[in-house]
């Protein structure tokens, strides 16, 4: 074991990079939770469960593999101009964040745009398959992410093997209850897409040239007004009187009473 493990350089590094990693890994359960809810209720504990398990597994392999990480790094593609070029990791985040802003852009059309008729059925369209391979796309570029920041911060496996399992044991815990949470409340699924296309954009930014993101601190404004909008969002669910959400659109109907939809089936009289 290291002798420097207790420095206060060391600390510091090992909660900063805990934080960074336990919202990474919550921003990865919210997409879960979104894909997973287009599936039949009682499909849906047992896709997030694989979704969940896929994102600890990745993450783990990819923290193994740190050198290989390290070596995404070499330019595959020449851009003119000072960028110098597009790195394989470069191709990854850029890809990643694209998918991220149009699936999440796709499903807020979907949920406030889309024909009422036939629309809040969850058809073969949404297959459990198809649901799973989404997940697995964005369990890949979030683990990627989460173990490029690690090694930015830190680059001792010490400090970041602790960071990404207990951030991961955190996904795991908090995978229901957030599941759960957006399901009951339709508004924090927008706010919840809306916050996904802001982390695609950070991706797209950060896979085209990583110092902008870094040299501005991107990423810290980008997580205040999610808090900020988050804090106000909690405020308004405490605030306002309670009643029946609003079903979206492409949402499957749910019974009566169900525990999932957050409301008490109203009493006779």
């Amino acid at each position: 074991m290291p002798t420097d493990l207790l420095t206060p350089e060391s600390l510091v590094a090992f909660l900063t990079l805990l934080a960074l990693e336990i919202v990474l890994g919550i921003d990865n359960v919210i997409f879960i939770a979104i894909l997973t809810g287009k599936l039949p209720p009682e499909r849906r504990a047992s896709a997030r469960t694989m979704g969940i398990s896929l994102a600890v597994i990745t993450r783990i392999l990819l923290l193994f593999s740190v050198s290989w990480i390290m070596g995404l790094t070499q330019t595959l593609i020449p851009v003119p101009g000072e960028h110098g070029g597009l790195s394989g990791r470069d191709l990854i985040l850029l890809a990643g964040g694209l998918f991220l802003i149009a699936k999440s852009t796709h499903e807020i059309h979907g949920k406030l745009e889309a024909e009422d008729h036939g629309a809040r059925q969850v058809g073969p369209a949404a297959s459990f398959a198809a649901v799973i391979a989404q997940i697995l796309l964005i369990d890949v570029v979030f683990s990627l992410d989460s173990v490029i920041t690690a090694v930015g911060i830190s680059g001792e496996l010490w400090i970041m093997v602790p960071a990404v399992m207990i951030a991961a044991v955190v996904m795991v815990v908090f995978a229901g209850p957030v599941s759960n949470f957006v399901e009951r409340h339709p508004t924090t699924k927008i706010l919840a897409l809306a916050f996904l296309i802001l982390i695609g954009t950070l991706l797209v930014i950060e896979g085209w040239d990583p110092a902008v993101v870094h040299d501005f601190h991107l990423k810290n404004y980008a997580y205040f007004a999610m808090a900020f909008s988050l804090l106000v969002e909690m405020i308004n669910i405490r605030v306002r009187k309670p009643g029946k959400p609003v079903h979206l659109h492409n949402e499957p109907h749910l019974p009566k009473g169900s525990a999932a939809i957050g409301t008490k089936a109203p009493s006779g009289g």
